[in-house]
């Protein structure tokens, strides 16, 4: 395929296989020591070869992925999977979303009924 190579940048191979929306954020990720290589911080320009394990942590979630091809092209997602080994946890169930109670703005404080519906919505004590 175009674009294959032994090594790429880890940012770019980050981007190209879709990791991150764009290439300045898997940057920035590098640059704030969210990017592991083999257990090792590493900066934008790092070199990556097939093999080389990369941890990334991004929008709240850990992603451990194993190099399994080189691209620095951006491809598409059913392309790009095949170029790594995913062995990265599942992601958090999207319901862990804590119930937030909802009162109209400017309705005042609550009355005692209120609160303590409030409280039994939050699983407080009475």
């Amino acid at each position: 395929m175009a674009g294959e190579q032994v090594s790429a940048r880890v940012d770019s191979w980050i981007w190209s296989v879709r990791l991150t929306r764009t290439r300045s954020i898997a940057s920035d990720a590098c640059r704030g020591g969210h990017v592991r290589v083999n257990g090792v911080r590493v900066k934008p320009a790092h070199a990556v070869r097939a093999g080389d394990e990369i941890r990334l942590r991004h929008e709240g979630r850990e992603r451990i992925v194993v190099v399994s091809r080189i691209i620095t092209k951006r491809v598409g997602a059913a392309v790009a999977a095949e170029c790594y080994v995913d062995k990265s946890p599942p992601p958090p169930p999207r319901e862990e979303a804590v119930t937030v109670a909802v009162r109209a703005r400017g309705a005042g404080r609550p009355t005692k009924r209120e609160r303590r519906s409030i409280d039994r919505l939050l699983g407080r004590r009475e």
